[in-house]
């Protein structure tokens, strides 16, 4: 699942950067400088994307990055607990079929799609296992 979002970094005249996201309006932030806006821009994401979830609204589809633009990750376990979701809303897959599945109790399931809860990796592959995916792993 490609969740790496294109980024503008508009640099304000009153210093520091702005940061839109093409694909996710919600998604809005700025920092002092570009690192500060850059981490603060991951962590913007992850909120936006967020309130797709508790809206039980598919995720935006990353488009692709524009000239100038850079691209922006939620970090891995949020990554991971996005593909879990979006997974389900594509296989037609509830909270309550993937609890029947892996065992769980619903308030499990919920902890796990939690993007502020620090679920376990294990939890996170086995969740993928029960949809018939599998978690890669890449450093870059």
């Amino acid at each position: 699942m490609n969740l790496k979002y294109p980024a503008t970094f508009t640099p304000e005249a009153s210093g520091g950067y702005t940061v839109t996201f093409t694909d996710v309006p919600e998604a809005i932030t700025q920092g002092d400088d570009e690192a500060e806006a850059l981490l603060r821009a991951a962590d913007a994401l992850e909120t936006a994307l967020s309130f797709y979830t508790d809206e039980g609204q598919d995720l935006p589809r990353p488009s692709e990055a524009r000239r100038g633009q850079r691209i922006v990750t939620p970090t891995a376990l949020a990554s991971a607990k996005l593909a879990i979701y979006q997974t389900m809303r594509d296989q037609g897959v509830r909270k309550s079929d993937l609890a029947r599945r892996m065992g769980w109790h619903m308030p499990q399931v919920d902890r796990l799609l939690d993007l502020d809860h620090a679920s376990r990796l294990e939890h996170v592959e086995a969740a993928l296992g029960a949809l018939g995916k599998h978690l890669e792993v890449s450093v870059v």
